[in-house]
């Protein structure tokens, strides 16, 4: 009988998905420091400095997601999220610890080298443990622990800051406890989930389907069969031997180069459009700018901050939603739902900026299209990419998708203060409702339903 067992499963998934809380936190702990280390730093009138503060962390997003896929490759996955963990662990102490702007730029380089490391290297480890009927849930775990660690920033950011009066001058924040030590705690206190990764990490196995690549059939059917049954692990093991035989035949010695081939030409649109689909969508502009656009809408410092929490628990709220459906409605009726509901929402968004309201309705519609996102696009996506690519180059396949992911949030992140003073709030958030638009055809012409089929399944109907 093909047993699972769920407490070893679900445990070896939560410590891998541990990138994804550390990755949700170091992404937005940064907004709630914004407000702080701005004024400390002297950028405070110095827009381009304040975007680069904001952004540069993408830098790193792009070169830890590429670097990431060719080593987890060729040492395997284990190894490199325990470096993920340590590199985390390095940045945040930096970047609280220093009092120079070039080098808080340089850790938050560095922290976005292991947000890249841990976009790659998480829910790609969980597909490959996982059996086909629950890969849904589990890589959505990575979701959660991502959305938790975003709403854990958003907590502790408003928890750390001293209230700030309506009336603050920028010296004045400069020179209080928020300007000199809060935007620091907040960093620092990254610290504990990235030493509790680091550890936890030499824990859990290395992936059995990474390990089959490299010729270590019994140490990838031993830890097949502590995650199953025996039967569970014969089956799952003449799938992924049948799956490398078959690569091996038709692409001996092509390495990277299989990415190349006309084969991978459909599965790597799909991953790549998938990918920069999550990010153009506009949501990370909500995080990542919640300042600004609370403050358009008439709040003040401390009632944004407040209101942040209030969107990170919605986040919470409909992963956990996302994690119950995924495998039950499928992955495909999820992203045409996303799409579709966000392109909706967006011109709603759009046309209470053009009509002036503020208040309560603004945040009504943030919070309707941070749930629509969290319960379908922000999940999904992650796990159509970590499931559609090859056994033999999915660590590749998986850098490429991730790279363009991060290149396309560096994108959006920067260009929004300019589509922002171009377009307006209106203009820029009903573009990124075409942009919904578009995504929503590409889905319904391209992308199949990978719910309830094993990884080598899924290999045999889209690479041909």
């Amino acid at each position: 009988m093909k047993q699972i067992n769920m407490t070893y499963l679900l445990l070896i998934s939560l410590v891998s998905a541990m990138g994804g809380l550390l990755f949700g936190y170091d992404w937005v702990v940064i907004g709630g420091a914004k407000p702080f280390y701005e004024p400390f730093f002297g950028i405070s009138d110095l827009p381009g400095l304040q975007g680069w503060a904001m952004s540069s962390a993408l830098i790193g997003c792009l070169f830890g997601a590429l670097l990431a896929g060719f080593f987890s490759d060729r040492y395997g996955r284990k190894k490199m999220l325990i470096i993920s963990a340590a590199i985390f662990l390095v940045s945040a102490i930096g970047t609280g610890a220093t009092s120079n702007f070039a080098m808080f730029i340089a850790y938050r380089i560095l922290g976005g080298f292991a947000i890249g490391f841990a976009s790659n290297l998480s829910p790609m480890y969980i597909a490959e443990v996982s059996p086909a009927n629950m890969r849904g849930r589990l890589v959505s775990v990575y979701q959660l622990t991502m959305v938790i660690g975003i709403l854990a920033a958003q907590f502790i950011n408003w928890r750390v800051a001293e209230p700030v009066a309506a009336d603050a001058t920028v010296e004045m924040i400069k020179e209080s406890w928020n300007g000199q030590m809060g935007w620091r705690i907040m960093f620092w206190i990254e610290c504990a989930p990235a030493i509790l990764f680091f550890v936890l990490a030499f824990l859990i196995p290395e992936s059995p389907r990474w390990l089959a690549t490299k010729g270590k059939l019994d140490a990838a059917r031993k830890i097949l069969g502590r995650i199953g049954s025996a039967e569970y692990a014969d089956g799952e093991m003449a799938q992924i031997k049948e799956s490398i035989e078959k690569d091996e035949a038709a692409h001996q010695g092509a390495g990277w180069k299989y990415l190349l081939m006309p084969s991978m030409r459909k599965v790597l649109l799909i991953g790549i459009v998938l990918s920069v689909f999550q990010q153009w969508c506009g949501i990370n502009v909500i995080f990542n700018y919640a300042q600004e656009i609370f403050a358009a809408a008439g709040y003040t410092i401390s009632q944004t901050l407040l209101n942040i929490v209030v969107t990170g628990v919605t986040n919470v709220v409909f992963t956990v939603v996302a994690m119950f459906v995924i495998d039950r409605l499928g992955r495909r009726a999820l992203l045409l739902l996303g799409a579709g509901g966000l392109s909706l929402i967006y011109l709603l968004l759009g046309a209470a900026y053009h009509f002036q309201l503020t208040g309560i309705a603004m945040l009504v519609i943030v919070v309707l299209a941070i749930a629509c996102y969290a319960m379908t696009l922000a999940p999904v996506v992650w796990v159509v990419v970590s499931e559609i690519f090859p056994n033999m180059v999915r660590g590749a396949a998986m850098a490429v998708s991730t790279f363009a992911l991060w290149f396309a949030c560096f994108v959006l992140t920067y260009t929004f203060p300019l589509l922002n003073a171009s377009l307006g709030a209106s203009g820029t958030f009903w573009c990124y409702g075409g942009i919904c638009l578009l995504g929503l055809l590409f889905i319904i012409k391209n992308v199949p339903e990978t719910n309830n089929k094993s990884l080598e399944e899924i290999e045999k109907e889209l690479v041909k």
